[in-house]
């Protein structure tokens, strides 16, 4: 009996250690301010079970600008799941970043017309980290970061709650 338990016991740890995500981020999120022109501004918020919201203000999925736009309603909230294979690049573009190294701040406010991106990351030890970048040219690494989250809004499949 006392091994039907102790087998019983590490089947049952197993199962439950096999069912943790193993992502060393809690949360990331990405934020893109506005601009003078049309860029994008959005915020992407991503967990560890790939379940994210993307909440969408302007200029997210039209072509060109105009300046009547910014009264335009937010173009809502939705939600999806990344996709695993995106998920596992994003993780690693991260991982290359070795966020937690990283300056706080980048980019010269010596120009005032130039969008403001967020890169904010929650460790699962609890900790976290924000890297606030004004016009998105921090580092190369990060630009990549950027770019792959701007491609993730007309990549993945958005269900549209708000």
């Amino acid at each position: 009996m006392k091994y039907f338990l102790a087998i019983l016991a590490s089947v049952l740890l197993f199962s439950c250690a096999s069912q943790k995500t193993g992502s060393k981020y809690s949360q990331i999120e990405y934020e893109a301010g506005p601009c003078f022109g049309s860029c994008p501004m959005f915020k992407i918020t991503i967990n560890p079970d790939r379940t994210a919201v993307f909440e969408a203000e302007h200029f997210n999925f039209s072509k060109g600008f105009n300046k009547s736009d910014f009264d335009k309603p937010r173009e809502g909230t939705f939600k999806g799941t990344i996709k695993e294979e995106d998920y596992k690049k994003l993780t690693a573009l991260i991982d290359g970043l070795n966020v937690k190294s990283m300056n706080d701040k980048y980019g010269s406010r010596n120009i005032t017309d130039m969008a403001t991106s967020y890169l904010r990351i929650k460790f699962a030890d609890g900790t976290s980290k924000e890297v606030e970048d004004y016009g998105k040219k921090g580092t190369e690494k990060l630009v990549e970061v950027y770019k792959f989250f701007e491609d993730l809004r007309t990549n993945q499949d958005w269900k549209k709650v708000e």
